[in-house]
């Protein structure tokens, strides 16, 4: 069999299906998709809501909980000790299936039925107002996380501890407002770092230890826009910029990210791998159009898999640990074994598809909430022969009386769940962060759409927020304030106030969804484009960066080309590696 290419039924664009895709269809007997592979990222993430809580009632006992469901959206939300009580069968609400209605429609009615793990949190502790997160401890409101403590606001803060505001961080500590650090301490407002101390606003380094504004260096200390000081002339300077104050901040902020377009970055961010291609992908192999991915092999279109162990797969979004012979999963991990069609599915999930929010199950189809479970289908228990011949029969009707929806768009066996059907709205999904649409182009989609009522009135407008942190007052924590960008309002907690207070920061003026939004702007997309090295032998090609280190062309243009996920009309400089490594300094 050869290459083949198709036309997307979704976004109606050309995407070529390579042997070695058709080589791993047939390995887990799955037929090729119809859609092109950015529209099946997109449908995985139209079913996440990552960031947004909710308030809920749980049906089980009636108390207030936090959920990642509106109560509008119909789900039946347990607690997480509830819905992991053995009080109760996801059995319980099992039906026979209907072979006069599509499978999709089907088993979205079952879903809703079938009790939820509201928040989609897994042993945490004094952390009740977390979601999608699990074995964290005395955190508030952190989001996609593992293994965090005394830390709030963020997502994907793995294994760090009093962190504030950060997204994609591993092992740090006391750090604030970053992106993509590792192993860091102190370490504010910085990006694409790793190994750094007592650092503001650095990017693209490693082991630093008092740097402000830094770019594309590595161990060194008190040194200010790559400039070395004295350590008193260091702390002087720091000083005299009032980083204790907002207005000092915003100044140092923009000087700070003005400088840092003055230097190269490399197409790719990462480390250890051998033979990647996409963004952020660090000690992975042969890895192809990935996108945030931790200790991978064999793995092609997958994102968010920061949790190392995914290997010979295609088509996972989100967490990924020990996936193996894994296609179209969402939010699935800790040992999932030729699983397919799988959202929200953790610990043990084998030879399994169309499952959504189960634990510990092998041999089941199009089954939600269940728990240690083989041989089912729509949560209705089956002999091995029963399941084996109502399996193949199902598949045969679902490619024969496929799910039509409102765009006709078909989902056959193979597809994943249709966006339309999702749980939340499209704006309330990780799905915006991707591929943003207004209101209006997403109701034209088929898409449902959030508008978040105002339940609450400001007390208090960023103007009046004293600008030096030593000036607030700790009546601050009984006002609710007004972001000075979306308008919307937001509080100051006490776990917070001591954290800007010990680090000598200012409060922030923006909501805490503000405040996300303007750390990912900072995080490349993860789709990728053609583009050749921008260094032209003594300088870039733009003439803002001259080179200092010898390069393998001489003074000739770099013939390198490559896949990035930096636009070719973006302001960054974009450097093959070679050319990159050799001006680190």
């Amino acid at each position: 069999m050869e290459s083949e290419t198709k036309i997307c039924q979704n976004c109606k664009t050309p995407f070529v299906i390579e042997l070695e895709d058709f080589d791993f269809y047939k390995k887990i007997d799955v037929p090729p998709p119809t859609f092109c592979w950015k529209c099946r990222f997109q449908r995985r993430l139209a079913w996440r809501n990552e960031n947004k809580p909710f308030w809920s009632v749980s049906a089980k006992s009636g108390k207030k909980i936090i959920s990642i469901y509106p109560q509008h959206s119909g789900m039946t939300v347990y607690d997480e000790k509830e819905w992991r009580a053995d009080d109760w069968d996801g059995l319980d609400y099992g039906v026979d299936y209907d072979f006069s209605r599509p499978f999709f429609e089907q088993l979205t009615v079952l879903l809703k039925k079938v009790p939820v793990n509201g928040p989609h949190t897994e042993d945490n502790i004094n952390s009740e107002f977390l979601i999608c997160s699990g074995w964290s401890k005395n955190c508030y409101l952190v989001c996609n996380t593992s293994r965090a403590e005394d830390s709030a606001y963020g997502n994907a803060m793995d294994d760090s501890k009093s962190c504030f505001d950060n997204s994609h961080i591993q092992k740090c500590e006391r750090c604030y407002g970053s992106f993509w650090l590792r192993n860091s301490y102190q370490t504010h407002f910085s990006t694409r770092s790793t190994d750094d101390a007592s650092c503001m606003f650095c990017f693209g380094t490693k082991g630093l230890t008092n740097c402000f504004g830094c770019v594309n260096i590595i161990n060194k200390s008190n040194h200010i826009f790559n400039q070395p000081y004295s350590k008193e002339e260091y702390e002087r300077r720091i000083k005299d910029m009032k980083l204790n104050t907002w207005s000092g901040l915003q100044e140092a902020k923009t000087t700070a990210m003005a400088f840092a377009l003055k230097f190269p970055i490399a197409y790719i961010n990462g480390v250890l791998n051998d033979d990647v291609t996409g963004e952020y992908i660090s000690e992975s192999k042969n890895v192809h159009f990935g996108y945030l991915v931790n200790g991978g092999k064999d793995l092609k279109y997958v994102q968010y898999l920061q949790v190392p162990g995914a290997e010979d797969s295609h088509d996972l979004t989100i967490w990924g640990e020990t996936n193996v012979l894994a296609y179209e999963n969402c939010q699935s991990g800790m040992g999932v074994s030729n699983a397919h069609f799988m959202k929200s599915c953790w610990s043990e999930i084998v030879d399994s598809e169309y499952c959504i929010d189960c634990r510990g199950i092998s041999d089941c189809f199009g089954c939600a909430g269940l728990k240690k479970k083989q041989y089912c289908i729509f949560n209705k228990q089956y002999s091995k022969g029963e399941y084996e011949s109502l399996r193949k029969k199902i598949i045969e009707h679902m490619n024969t009386m496929p799910y039509v929806d409102k765009r006709g768009r078909v989902y056959k066996y193979g597809e994943f769940f249709p966006a339309e059907l999702a749980t939340f709205e499209y704006n309330v999904s990780l799905a915006q962060e991707h591929f943003p649409l207004t209101k209006e182009q997403a109701l034209a989609e088929g898409y449902s759409w959030y508008e978040a009522p105002s339940e609450h009135k400001a007390t208090m407008s960023a103007g009046q927020v004293p600008d030096a942190i030593e000036d607030v007052p700790d009546s601050i924590l009984k006002e609710i304030l007004e972001c000075i960008r979306c308008k919307k309002v937001y509080r100051i907690i006490e776990m917070e106030l001591a954290f800007l207070r010990k680090e000598k920061l200012p409060v922030p003026r923006q909501c805490i969804d503000c405040r996300h939004n303007e750390r990912i702007s900072q995080r490349a997309k993860a789709f990728l484009y053609h583009r050749t090295c921008q260094c032209s032998g003594k300088s870039s090609s733009n003439g803002v960066y001259v080179n200092f280190g010898a390069h393998f062309h001489g003074e000739e243009p770099c013939p390198n080309e490559f896949e990035t996920t930096h636009v070719p009309d973006s302001p960054e400089i974009i450097y093959c590696l070679k050319c990159f490594w050799d001006e680190i300094a």
